[in-house]
């Protein structure tokens, strides 16, 4: 079996298939990756060598190229990370987020239906458990106030261009399965966290920040809220959807681990304080810049629909999972 594997040598890729080759050590990946600034393919050194993993460096906007790994490979399954997703980019270069978000999107699941479907609702013999799986994002859904959570029934009500080109994808996904009877599922997670995400992203920042003995810029007044998810329980958790998920319906994955911005900083900095110890705390680093424009307050998840129907458990809270980040990013800034 043969699964393309888009953005694969980005942060939540990258770790998801390490994670799946060794649950399904009989499958073939293609991992299809453009290598921006976000794609790593060190991320993947473990499995360089590995006989069912082959590495393409692409760009899922060539259509022509998507179109031939289809016929080269005969994919049975897609599974789509690859995204721009970095919010202060998409508030400067919104077209970029647009073009491989949406339109990025719209080619992979066209290829896909046109591979595996002979008309609307009439699959081809051999692709009848065929699928694709569209990772997005809790952000599509808005803010929250003090109380509430997201849930798949939530409207849609994002407020960045970023969120907004993810909820166009979205809802082209949806649209493939209700137009053409497409085997689609798609899951909206909450901030992941953990080893080989991006420098730019707000906790790699902070320890990277700590580290060096530079300001630790936190926004506003560090009241913004997340559902931390550790990178690891949200890849178990694509795992299950992908084989076990109903078609045409949406999963959210979160970690039920509300924390602030400042919140998190201070924590890394006592455990910084912990285990390397200077003569000052690094919360003295900790600094209060201009906030963002369109700052959402607060995303937390409902993850009760693949609790009860899939058997998903986040297992890590953020007190165990952060320690575990920490561990990782001290050893790659030191290298």
């Amino acid at each position: 079996m043969n699964i393309l594997i888009t953005g694969g040598a980005g942060f939540i890729g990258s770790n998801f298939i390490l994670y799946f080759l060794r649950q399904h050590p009989q499958v073939r990946i293609v991992n299809i990756d453009k290598l921006t600034y976000a794609g790593e393919l060190s991320n993947l050194k473990e499995i360089n060598n590995s006989s069912n993993y082959i590495f393409i460096k692409g760009d899922i906007c060539d259509r022509s190229l998507i179109e031939k790994l289809f016929k080269e490979y005969d994919f049975s399954g897609v599974i789509h990370f690859a995204a721009e997703s970095h919010v202060d980019n998409s508030i400067k270069s919104p077209d970029e987020f647009i073009n491989t978000n949406v339109l990025g999107t719209f080619n992979l699941i066209d290829v896909a239906k046109n591979h595996w479907m002979i008309a609307p609702h009439h699959i081809k013999k051999n692709h009848t458990k065929s699928r694709f799986h569209h990772i997005s994002t809790d952000e599509v859904y808005g803010t929250l106030g003090e109380k509430g959570l997201f849930t798949e029934q939530t409207p849609y009500a994002p407020n960045s261009p970023y969120s907004a080109s993810k909820a166009s994808s979205d809802f082209i996904v949806r649209s493939y399965y209700h137009t053409f009877g497409m085997n689609v599922v798609t899951t909206n997670c909450s901030n992941n966290y953990g080893p080989k995400q991006h420098d730019e992203k707000l906790i790699p920042t902070i320890i990277r920040k700590a580290l060096s003995g530079q300001d630790i810029p936190i926004y506003g007044e560090g009241t913004n809220i997340r559902d931390w998810l550790y990178v690891l329980d949200h890849c178990i958790g694509i795992d299950l959807v992908f084989n076990k998920g109903v078609s045409g319906d949406t999963y959210n994955i979160g970690g039920k681990n509300e924390r602030n911005n400042l919140y998190i900083a201070n924590t890394i900095c006592d455990i910084l304080d912990e285990i390397l110890p200077k003569q000052r705390s690094y919360k003295e680093q900790i600094t209060f810049v201009k906030d963002r424009p369109g700052h959402d307050y607060r995303y937390a998840i409902d993850a009760s629909k693949i609790e009860n129907t899939l058997g998903w458990k986040a297992e890590e809270n953020f007190e165990t999972g952060i320690r575990k980040t920490i561990d990782w990013y001290i050893k790659k800034y030191q290298e």
